[in-house]
């Protein structure tokens, strides 16, 4: 299991706010943030979680893949956050 889906899941996140979760990063990462903070995962928690994503982008592809979300939208996400810095 993807570490982030099984940190979420640890913190009794349903299964439905994981896949809305990741949606939301795949068409709006910054709305994903919010969204990310409305869980009330513990802070430590969520730091290892932001902590993986830094040192290892390719573990949201491997989430978005075992969630059966579409990988056309990730790439999408990416190239606008690129646009934006």
């Amino acid at each position: 299991m993807n570490p982030i889906i099984q940190i979420l899941k640890e913190n009794n996140i349903a299964q439905d706010q994981i896949s809305e979760l990741f949606e939301a990063l795949t068409s709006n990462p910054l709305m994903a943030m919010a969204k990310v903070q409305e869980l009330g995962i513990p802070a430590d928690r969520l730091q290892a979680v932001m902590a993986m994503i830094m040192t290892n982008p390719q573990i949201i592809k491997d989430a978005v893949a075992e969630l059966g979300l579409d990988m056309e939208k990730v790439e999408e996400a990416k190239a606008k956050l690129a646009d934006q810095q």
